[in-house]
């Protein structure tokens, strides 16, 4: 099921009893950041303060905090599903007879659903304000999350700009520092599609359109974080995983199209070789980033529907909302990871790795050094050539399973033949790095250890102690007999 706009996806969560409406006034400035934590702590509802104390808008927050919730986003009961509608669509072999001709029509027949379809009228026009009547420290409940943030930030804002040569567009999701009731700061790190775009348009002495939206359907705000290689259409992919077509409208005063059904959109431009200071934020790595110089849009038009709600989040140290946005990350890009290494069986990215410090992969091990092949098959892979710390295990080991993974990855490794050392690009925000940009990366082979890889125990790899499976089935039948709980 896709939800139309951000109110249908509310009203969807208030028929489930999975959100609060708010109604006591709640300051954005760290007071919104203590009941959110502890909200998210209990796995709690998607809130909906009615009140802010700074702000004309409704704030919708932590509606993606859990990982049920994050699956009802986007139209599912298991994040999986997403992941296997692709793994078939991926499906090389040819049609046999006429159910295999069935099937493969069946998949052109959905990606001909899901490209963005262009209307004239929108939600999002009901309301245009230009140039001075433009106030957005006035309207926007904007949060200032941590005592040491360098002011009001706009969370999940999703930015949208295009390569002014090619014409390509891109939509990221992006932090945004609010300098005053016209100027907001953009944190384009040096990895992102949108720096690319800003660079050309500077060395062509351009200054670059720019719209952000808040508030979109939310397939579409997932599409914004998601990292999709730079020729895939952000709004073919929302189009794919909300099985529906994203309707957009031509922004009011620049050349881009934004979502129809946004609540608040922001059109300005970046001026060339224009920067304003940008930090500290308290970001989710649970530590302040510092203070550097980044471009930023000065807003001559805001559009916005009549009853909008402004909906942000919160990051920091781990848990936070993004946790569940990356986890749907790592169940939805997992067959396209197979694709290219396919002996990849699993992977799990760890909240508190923050997504990118660390990776745990298993593979279908085949031969000596296998799992040193994969490590560098990651290290080159899209934005997975971020991750710092890469553990591989073997096909058997359930790479959720923390416990499991540590037993292995604690007894099965001789770390003076084991690891690999590299070095490489690691992120912006990475705070351990001596150098910005890029650090130390290590890999952990885990797995069995082969005689061909220089194992030279007699006997070979020793056999793990494991009940037989009669046994275990007959303890399970006889469990309430023994009297032991």
């Amino acid at each position: 099921m896709a939800f139309e706009d951000l109110q249908d996806f509310v009203r969807a969560l208030e028929r489930d009893r999975d959100l609060v409406r708010v109604k006591a006034a709640v300051d954005p400035h760290l007071e919104v950041t203590g009941i959110v934590e502890r909200v998210l702590r209990e796995q709690g509802p998607a809130l909906l303060f009615e009140n802010p104390s700074r702000g004309r808008l409704p704030l919708l927050i932590n509606a993606f905090g859990t990982q049920r919730r994050m699956a009802r986003a986007l139209g599912v009961s298991d994040l999986d599903e997403i992941g296997a509608r692709i793994a078939e669509l991926l499906r090389p072999e040819l049609p046999h007879g006429v159910g295999g001709l069935k099937d493969a029509l069946g998949k052109v027949g959905q990606l001909r659903t899901v490209p963005p379809k262009r209307v004239k009228d929108a939600p999002c026009h009901e309301v245009v304000l230009h140039g001075d009547d433009i106030d957005l420290v006035e309207l926007l409940p904007g949060i200032k999350a941590w005592p040491e943030d360098g002011g009001v930030f706009l969370n999940l804002g999703l930015t949208h700009t295009k390569h002014p040569e090619t014409g390509a567009r891109n939509l990221g999701m992006y932090r945004l520092q609010l300098q005053d009731e016209r100027t907001v700061s953009l944190h384009w790190q040096i990895h992102k599609d949108s720096t690319s775009h800003a660079s050309v348009a500077e060395r062509r002495g351009e200054r670059l359109p720019v719209a952000i939206a808040f508030g979109c359907p939310p397939a579409v705000t997932y599409a914004a974080s998601a990292p999709l290689p730079a020729d895939i259409d952000e709004y073919l992919f929302a189009g794919f995983v909300q099985r529906d077509r994203v309707d957009l409208v031509d922004c009011v005063s620049v050349p881009l199209q934004v979502p129809a059904n946004a609540q608040v959109v922001l059109e300005g431009w970046v001026e060339p070789g224009q920067r304003l200071p940008e930090g500290p934020f308290g970001d989710h790595t649970g530590f302040y980033t510092p203070v550097e110089p980044f471009p930023f849009v000065r807003v001559e038009t805001l559009t916005m529907r009549k009853d909008a709600v402004y909906q942000s989040i919160i990051v920091g140290r781990p848990p936070q909302e993004d946790g569940p946005i990356g986890k749907a990350t790592e169940r939805i890009f997992l067959p396209l990871i197979r694709l290219t290494v396919p002996e990849i069986v699993d992977y799990d990215l760890p909240e508190a790795g923050v997504f990118h410090n660390c990776v745990i992969v298993s593979i279908d091990k085949r031969f000596p050094k296998h799992a040193q092949k994969v490590m560098n098959a990651i290290w080159g892979a899209g934005l997975l050539s971020l991750s710092k710390l890469i553990v591989v295990v073997d096909a058997d080991c359930d790479v959720h399973d923390y416990a499991e993974v540590a037993w292995r990855a604690f007894g099965n490794v001789d770390y003076a033949h084991d690891v690999l050392h590299s070095v490489g690009p690691v992120d912006h925000l990475d705070h351990a790095s001596y150098e910005q940009f890029f650090g130390g990366k290590l890999g952990i082979d885990a797995t069995r250890k082969l005689p061909t890889e220089g194992y030279r125990r007699d006997g070979g790899w020793p056999t793990e102690c494991v009940l037989p499976a009669e046994v275990t089935a007959l303890v399970d039948r006889r469990w309430r007999e023994y009297k032991i709980t």
